[in-house]
């Protein structure tokens, strides 16, 4: 079945969960990942039961923390 992973066309086997697409794609930090699917953000623990359909947009989001450097 076709959908977007971060903007690009994918082609994935029917009924992937979230979290099987994380293993398939090899996303470094799995751990640390956000999951947005059709702009909603994906509550971990809901990443097993969670299924794709066709046509679904995948986006898997890093926060990184920082501070204020250089403002003094």
């Amino acid at each position: 079945m076709k959908i977007k992973i971060n903007g690009e066309d994918a082609v994935v086997e029917e009924k992937i969960s979230i979290q099987r697409l994380l293993e398939t794609q090899k996303v470094e930090m799995a751990n640390y990942v956000t999951v947005q699917l059709n702009d909603e953000i994906v509550d971990r623990d809901g990443f097993e039961s969670t299924l794709l359909h066709e046509g679904d947009v995948v986006e898997f989001l890093y926060f990184m923390g920082g501070g204020a450097h250089g403002l003094y």
